[in-house]
């Protein structure tokens, strides 16, 4: 089993954002990906890429006077550990009162209840393949 991806703070999960969709970047690259959206000067951006190098979330590499880097764990490594950490910490790591919580407060749009009911299904098939196995 892999190690747990870092815990990581808004500000870095925007950064890392950039770095899922590039795939590999330069401090450069970054700030400019981000100048439309954030009033953030390049310095902002380097401190937080140094902090999530620091913790483990990014991976840089010397390329001559430039760094390079690189997500060091998927967009989906990040967020599966988020939720669990969120499931946990608000509703004792049980999914199910999450999402009667969101279909409550009619949080959940059709499309998604889809999305949910195929996931489900899915996930049930599976289950029965594994007792049987």
């Amino acid at each position: 089993m892999s190690a747990p991806a870092p815990k990581i703070t808004e500000a870095e999960w925007t950064v890392m954002r950039v770095f899922w969709q590039l795939g590999e970047a330069s401090l450069g690259d970054v700030v400019r990906a981000l100048e439309d959206q954030l009033e953030w000067k390049p310095r902002t951006v380097q401190s937080l890429m140094r902090r999530l190098v620091e913790k483990g979330a990014l991976v840089s590499e010397s390329q001559g006077r430039d760094f390079r880097y690189r997500p060091a764990f998927s967009q989906d490594e990040c967020q599966l550990d988020e939720g669990k950490t969120f499931l946990q910490r608000v509703f004792d790591g049980r999914l199910t009162p999450f999402v009667a919580a969101m279909v409550e407060k009619e949080e959940i749009s059709r499309d998604e209840i889809r999305e949910l009911r195929a996931l489900l299904d899915e996930a049930e098939k599976k289950t029965s393949t594994r007792k049987r196995s």
